[in-house]
């Protein structure tokens, strides 16, 4: 007996809404609906099977654009169809509707789900989307030029490269799309790139407990900004350092070592997904420091897949390669391994991953 799953439905009779189930197995990895089956998985028949035959491929045809099979099965007497779709690499919309098929249901995609599927499908990824109304003049200078000293110094481009002027320099750093820069190119180096993109900051505060905050501050500007007015904030503020002596030399250890808050900071801001108008926010306490952003794990994967070896696979992989071409990340998916690593070396206990499906929280403890 066959029972529904992610690639399998039942239905007692053939109504035309059930093209909606069929969009939604085109939208994902395809599947067999089969009509005149109870949901328990026992044939109950169906009437008119060989015109269903007919009508059900024109009807498919017609209103989602694809080709199906539909076979004329028959058990104990009971005839009954079976509708074999396949996975389709483009989006199938029925009606101007998106469906797709998760786990045993069928979804209508809106909103920013809708956003994140048809991009994907079409082989993009959010960051590298270009606005027609930014213009080159409108990124900040100042922070072109510390990318160019990152990255002399960090060694990943050649010096000729970076002596270029910025026009040339951000179509070597793929920023461009035609005549357009890229979304990625408003995250990391426009002054405000909140006018663009709502959500674009980062949020801090300090609690006694969940219900109680003492102070918070919130951090603007671009990506680059972001991550040194961040360190700066977390090292003199809101973290407090403990203080030994090596002979006459006082030595202040923070609770969580300097590389790893910072590759933290790096991790929640390349694997951001900024459709979201939430804010990464970071919570401090006395015993411990929260940072949640609300990314998107790969599709397949789990904690389990990121604290073990994995491929580099950044959500924003434009923002992903200028921080790498600054010699700021790694490029290997190593991020994970090397917080973890830092903190083992500092004698630290490394660091808690959480994915709540809102958002993946990575959580020092002190």
């Amino acid at each position: 007996m066959i029972f529904e799953s992610q690639n399998i439905e039942f239905k007692e009779s053939w109504r035309d809404e059930y093209l909606k189930w069929i969009c939604g197995f085109a939208n994902a990895q395809g599947g067999r609906l089969y009509i005149g089956m109870c949901d328990n998985g026992e044939v109950c028949g169906v009437e008119h099977a060989k015109k269903l035959m007919e009508d059900i491929p024109n009807k498919v045809r017609d209103t989602l654009g694809i080709l199906v099979d539909v076979n004329l099965k028959k058990k104990r007497g009971r005839e009954y169809l079976e509708i074999i779709t396949d996975a389709y690499p483009y989006p199938i919309s029925y009606k101007g509707q998106y469906h797709v098929r998760s786990g045993s249901t069928k979804q209508e995609l809106k909103g920013v789900a809708l956003d994140r599927f048809l991009l994907r499908r079409q082989g993009l990824t959010w960051d590298s989307v270009s606005l027609s109304s930014l213009k080159l003049e409108d990124l900040d200078k100042a922070t072109i030029d510390l990318f160019r000293k990152y990255a002399l110094k960090g060694g990943r481009m050649e010096e000729d490269d970076l002596q270029d002027d910025n026009q040339c320099l951000l179509e070597k750093l793929r920023l461009f799309e035609g005549e357009y820069l890229k979304r990625a190119a408003v995250l990391l180096f426009h002054p405000d790139p909140e006018k663009y993109i709502t959500g674009a900051f980062i949020k801090i505060g300090y609690f006694i407990n969940d219900a109680d905050l003492i102070y918070q501050d919130e951090v603007h500007g671009n990506l680059f900004q972001q991550v040194n007015v961040l360190m700066d904030l977390l090292t003199t503020k809101y973290l407090k350092a403990l203080i030994r002596y090596e002979g006459i030399q006082r030595v202040e250890e923070l609770p969580v070592p300097r590389d790893a808050l910072r590759e933290a900071i790096l991790n929640a801001i390349v694997h951001k997904d900024y459709v979201s108008a939430t804010p990464i926010q970071i919570s401090v306490y006395d015993d411990k420091l929260m940072i949640w952003n609300c990314g998107v794990l790969p599709e397949n994967w789990s904690i389990e897949t990121l604290l073990s070896k994995h491929g580099s696979r950044p959500y924003n992989p434009d923002v992903a390669n200028v921080f790498f071409r600054a010699g700021e990340i790694e490029a290997w998916g190593r991020g994970i391994e090397r917080i973890v690593s830092v903190c083992r070396e500092a004698g630290n206990k490394g660091p808690e991953f959480r994915y709540d499906g809102t958002g993946l929280w990575t959580i020092f403890e002190f």
